[in-house]
């Protein structure tokens, strides 16, 4: 997430194969150092060019050989996501992986990303007016179809938008009239594809008996980009053990068939 300042590059890690890496120091420590010091983010070593598949497509014609897309000594050996505070942050952290003293290693800027915070917060607004509103096929438009949610009525895990959707039609038949969703605290971090949120939510409403429902829930959520939007995956929300909610079956409304 490029806030602050900071800026998201990517090292390719270059082998060689003519050269002598007997010699070359263990890559675990310069790990351990730039995860301390919260600047790597993630990476991950690569099988070797033998092992590729490099994919063509000619006139509609999908073409596959096996190795890599050219020959040459160097090879792409792993790849490290640094989030720095300038270029020459990165390029200072690049000479010390063990590899720049055997090979090399490239230093490449992410493309400037679009507004992804921005658009996480438009999806949370999403799910507020769509209770309010009552409306579920807008609310079951911001989550993906393989969702896993930990409902807060029921207790029980989610799996699936479906089951989300019964869910969340059986906890709105014991509320009459919108529903009003306050987010109090909401803070986002991304990551590339993936996105997490930790959130207060105060939730309003009036049960069907006439008595008012006001509680606050801390809700974790996680979020996958699908294409070029983004959708929520993962749900968990916890309430106060006491919400005044009727919880239970199979009188009680509030247990979702799943």
């Amino acid at each position: 997430m490029n806030t602050g300042g900071t800026m998201k590059y990517m090292l390719l890690v270059c082998g060689d194969d003519t050269a002598d890496a007997s010699g070359t120091a263990p890559v675990e420590p310069w790990v351990a150092d730039l995860t301390r010091r919260g600047m790597r983010l993630h990476g991950h070593r690569l099988r070797a060019p033998a092992d590729a598949v490099t994919v063509r497509v000619r006139g509609g014609e999908v073409l596959r050989s096996d190795g890599p897309f050219a020959e040459t000594k160097e090879y792409v050996a792993g790849f490290d996501v640094l989030e720095c505070d300038s270029l020459e942050e990165a390029v200072e952290a690049a000479a010390k992986h063990p590899v720049a003293a055997v090979g090399a290693v490239e230093v490449r800027a992410f493309w400037e990303e679009e507004d992804a915070e921005g658009e996480i917060r438009r999806l949370d607004a999403e799910l507020t007016a769509a209770g309010r509103e009552r409306d579920f096929d807008r609310a079951m438009a911001c989550y993906a179809p393989d969702v896993e949610v930990f409902h807060p009525v029921s207790g029980l895990e989610q799996h699936g938008v479906e089951a989300l959707r019964k869910a969340e039609e059986v906890w709105f038949s014991v509320l009459r009239g919108p529903v009003e969703r306050e987010v109090l605290d909401f803070r986002v971090r991304v990551d590339e594809s993936i996105a997490f949120s930790h959130a207060l939510v105060r939730m309003r409403a009036t049960l069907i008996s006439g008595e008012p429902l006001d509680t606050t829930a801390r809700v974790t959520t996680g979020y996958r980009l699908a294409g070029d939007r983004w959708l929520i995956a993962h749900q968990h929300t916890s309430v106060p053990f006491d919400t005044g909610v009727p919880i239970g079956a199979p009188e009680d409304p509030g247990a979702p068939e799943v």
